[in-house]
């Protein structure tokens, strides 16, 4: 880690349908641009980390999801800065399940040829078991 400074909470929303999960790609000029990403984004006080999931989820594909409980939490070092993920494992609500671009249903089977940021890592095995 950095500085010392305490690192920025992320709450990300790994959103199953059925055997597919929900994916976009980062746009340029952001930062990791042109990896794939679960939605997700900064925690907003007062908000807890699963509400800002259920909001950043909302923002960035359109899709209303309800968490189902927190996967794991990882730590990175970017050149941006410290991040502390907390991966939340989600499902949408209601009918229309078409995401707002750049995301899109991805079938389980195919994540692997998606390139991700390194801290994704252990959400993408724990996805790609056929158990989950």
């Amino acid at each position: 880690m950095h500085s010392g400074a305490q690192p920025n909470l992320i709450a990300v929303a790994v959103v199953r349908r059925n055997d597919h999960f929900l994916i976009g790609r980062r746009p340029a000029g952001a930062n990791l641009a042109g990896l794939w990403e679960f939605p997700g984004g900064k925690l907003e006080e007062p908000e807890s980390l699963e509400d800002a999931a259920i909001r950043e989820c909302a923002e960035e594909t359109g899709l209303r999801i309800r968490v189902l409980r927190e996967l794991l939490v990882e730590e990175v070092s970017y050149d941006h800065g410290d991040l502390k993920l907390h991966f939340f494992l989600c499902e949408p609500l209601g009918k229309d399940r078409v995401p707002q671009s750049p995301f899109q249903w991805v079938a389980r089977k195919n994540l692997a040829s998606y390139e991700f940021p390194a801290a994704n890592q252990a959400v993408l095995e724990w996805a790609g078991r056929e158990e989950n």
